[in-house]
C-alpha cells in the first residue's frame, strides 16, 4: 500500500470489472473487502480519506461484549461480541488485540449479587475464554488495587476482564490483510457519483483527490460501508434506503498515568450510561460522552462543556480530582447509529441492519466495532444476490490478520531481537504489539540506515523507522495520517504531534515526493489542525466548537466533492 501501489491500483480500479465495490475504508469496509477477497471474488475497495480516518480511530479502544447493554437485554449482541473478542484474542489478531482488567465499584451493598449475576453471565455466554474471570473484592482489596478511588466511592467491587485495541492501527491492518489477498485497496479516492445500467446499480464513479483525475470503476454490487454517510451515499445512489443512521458524539480524553494511581482500569456508573477509565500505555482514557450531532462529519468537535462532563463523573470516585490542565490528548468520533424509536442516542439500538437497498446496492450500518468481522460477511452475504457466479461462504473466522503468524514466539524472543538490533526488549515487545511479526520487515528497513532507530523527536514512545514504514507500507500519504492514526502521538503527548510535526514533514517529503511547499502546507495544516481542535475545546456549545474546527485547513478537504467521504 506505498505510493508505488497507487497508480497500479488507479489502472487496476479504470480497467477492471470487479464483483464487488466497497465504499469506505472503516474497519466494516476494510473487513467487507478482506471477506469478499478470501471467497474468491474480485474486489475494490475506495476511501476518500484514510483508512479508520471516521469512527473506527475514535473509539473507546475497546475490543469487548459490551457489559452496559446486558442491562439492556441485548443478550444477542453481547454474546456475539464476545465470541469475536476470543477469536481475535487468540487466532485472528493476538498482536493487536490485548486482555485489559476493569474495576465495577459497587456503591450499595444490595448491588453485589446483582451486579455479579451478570459479570457471572458476561464471563459465560460468549462460550470458552482466555480470559481470567471476575473476582469479588472487599472496599479494602479494591482500594488496595485503586488507591486513587474516595474509600466513601464504593463498598466493594468486582473486577473482570476484557479486551482493547490500537482501533486505527487494527483497521488499517485489516485493509492491509484485504489487500494481500488481492483486494485493491485505495484511500484518497472518493466516490462522486453512482453508475447505473436500467434499474440497477453498475459500479461507481471515484476521484482521486490527491490529482483530480476521475474514473469509472465498474462492479457486480456495490457495498455501502460508509458510517455516519450512509444516508447521503444513498441519497447520492438514487434511494432513501431502508433504515436511516443517526450520528452520535462521543468524546475521550488522556491523562498521564501517574494522575490515577491503579493497577487496573474502571468502569463506573453514571446517570444515562458508563464512565470508562481505560489503561492506554503510559496514560488513562476517559470516556465517552454520547450526544446527538446533526454538523461537520469529517470533523466533530469536542467541546469544554463534553470535558466538563467528564471531568465532574470521573472526579466523583476520586481522591485527587482532575482538571483540564491534566488533559494531554483529546478526541472526538461519530458512532453510526440505526434511528429507533427513541430518540436518545444512549438508548439508539448497537445493533447492525444489512440491506439491499436496490439492485447492485447494498447498505450496512450500526453494530459495533468488536463484531466488524461478523458485520462484514453478513454484507458480503447480502451482496452476493448480484454476484452472477457462485459466491463461497465466508472464511474470516480462520483468515489470521497479517502479523498475527509466528506473533507469541516472537514475544518470547524479544530479548534476542533487541540484542541484534541493538533495541531494548521493551522496546521490541512495543513494536510487535503494534507490527506483530511484520517487525521483521520494519527494522530491515533500518539496515542501511542505523538513525532510523532513533526515537521520533519530542515523541519518544515511536521510532523514525514507523515513520518510513507508515509511507512505504501503510498508505500514509499526509502528515496528519502518520501523526495521528499509524502513530498516536496526537493523543499521547501534551504537544499533541506539534513539536513533531516539522522532523516528521522532513522525513516523510522525500518518500512521498514532496515539495517545500508542500511540506511547509502539511505542516502548518496540522498545527492549525491541533489549534482549531484546542480552541474548540475551550467553548460550551456544538455549534461554536464546530464552525472553530471546521475552520483549519485539512489537506485533502480542497480536492474533496460536495457528496461527502464515502
Amino acid at each position: 500500500m506505498g505510493p508505488a501501489s497507487r497508480e497500479r491500483a488507479w489502472e487496476r480500479l479504470t480497467s477492471e470489472k470487479f464483483d464487488v465495490v466497497v465504499v469506505g475504508g472503516g474497519v466494516v469496509g476494510t473487513g467487507a473487502a478482506l471477506d469478499a477477497a478470501t471467497r474468491g471474488l474480485k474486489v475494490a475497495l475506495v476511501e476518500a480519506r484514510d483508512l479508520g480516518s471516521g469512527t473506527s480511530s475514535r473509539s473507546s479502544k475497546l475490543f469487548h461484549g459490551g457489559l452496559r447493554y446486558l442491562e439492556q437485554l441485548d443478550f444477542g449482541l453481547v454474546r456475539e461480541a464476545l465470541r469475536e473478542r476470543e477469536l481475535n484474542l487468540t487466532r485472528l489478531a493476538p498482536h493487536l488485540i490485548k486482555p485489559v482488567s476493569f474495576l465495577y465499584p459497587l456503591t450499595k451493598h444490595w448491588e453485589r449479587p446483582y451486579v455479579t449475576a451478570g459479570v457471572t453471565l458476561y464471563d459465560t455466554m460468549g462460550g470458552k475464554s482466555s480470559l481470567p474471570h471476575q473476582k469479588q473484592l472487599t472496599r479494602s482489596g479494591a482500594l488496595r488495587m485503586a488507591p486513587a478511588l474516595k474509600r466513601s466511592a464504593l463498598v466493594g467491587a468486582i473486577r473482570y476482564y476484557d479486551a482493547q485495541a490500537d482501533d486505527a492501527r487494527h483497521t488499517m491492518t485489516v485493509g492491509r490483510t484485504a489487500a494481500q489477498y488481492g483486494a485493491v485497496v485505495r484511500t484518497s479516492t472518493q466516490v462522486v457519483d453512482f453508475l447505473h445500467e436500467v434499474d440497477r446499480v453498475a459500479g461507481v464513479r471515484v476521484r482521486d483527490v490527491e490529482s483530480g483525475r476521475e474514473a469509472e470503476v465498474r462492479a457486480s454490487v456495490v457495498v455501502n460501508c460508509t458510517g455516519v454517510w450512509t444516508d447521503q451515499m444513498q441519497h447520492a445512489a438514487g434511494t432513501r434506503g431502508r433504515f436511516r443512521v443517526k450520528a452520535s458524539k462521543g468524546v475521550h480524553f488522556l491523562v498521564a498515568r501517574d494522575k490515577i494511581p491503579s493497577d487496573t482500569g474502571m468502569i463506573l456508573r453514571t446517570e444515562k450510561s458508563v464512565l470508562f477509565v481505560i489503561p492506554w500505555r503510559n496514560h488513562w482514557i476517559v470516556g465517552t460522552t454520547d450526544t446527538d450531532w446533526n454538523l461537520d462529519l469529517a470533523h466533530p468537535a469536542a467541546t469544554r462543556k463534553d470535558l466538563d462532563y467528564l471531568l465532574e463523573h470521573v472526579n466523583s470516585v476520586l481522591v485527587t480530582p482532575l482538571s483540564h490542565d491534566d488533559i494531554e490528548g483529546v478526541y472526538a468520533g461519530l458512532r453510526p447509529l440505526l434511528a429507533g424509536e427513541s430518540e436518545e442516542t444512549s438508548k439508539l439500538s448497537r445493533e447492525h441492519a444489512v440491506s439491499r437497498v436496490m439492485p447492485g446496492l447494498v447498505a450496512i450500518a450500526g453494530g459495533k466495532y468488536t463484531t466488524y468481522r461478523v458485520m462484514a460477511a453478513d454484507a458480503i452475504d447480502a451482496a452476493s444476490e448480484d454476484i452472477p457466479t457462485r459466491v463461497a461462504p465466508s472464511v474470516t473466522d480462520r483468515v489470521p490478520l497479517i502479523g498475527a503468524d509466528g506473533y507469541f514466539a516472537l514475544v518470547n524472543q524479544s530479548e534476542q531481537l533487541g540484542q541484534r538490533h541493538g533495541l531494548h526488549p521493551h522496546r521490541v515487545r512495543h513494536l510487535l504489539d503494534r507490527y506483530g511479526s511484520l517487525l521483521h520487515g520494519l527494522l530491515a528497513m533500518a539496515d542501511d540506515d542505523p538513525s532510523l532507530l532513533e526515537p521520533v523527536p519530542a515523541s519518544p514512545d515511536y521510532l523514525r523507522v514507523e515513520i518510513a514504514y507508515a509511507v512505504a507500507y501503510e498508505g500514509a500519504l499526509h502528515l496528519d495520517d502518520v501523526l495521528t492514526r499509524r502513530t498516536r502521538i496526537s493523543i499521547e503527548y501534551a504537544h499533541r504531534g506539534v513539536d513533531s510535526a516539522e522532523a516528521v514533514g522532513a522525513q516523510m517529503a522525500p518518500l512521498l515526493g514532496w515539495t517545500d511547499e508542500q511540506r511547509d502546507l502539511e505542516v502548518r495544516s496540522y498545527v492549525e489542525r491541533v489549534q482549531a481542535e484546542r480552541d474548540s475545546q475551550s467553548v460550551d456549545t456544538d455549534i461554536e466548537a464546530d464552525k472553530l474546527r471546521v475552520a483549519a485547513p485539512d489537506p485533502r478537504a480542497p480536492r474533496l466533492a460536495a457528496l461527502g467521504t464515502g
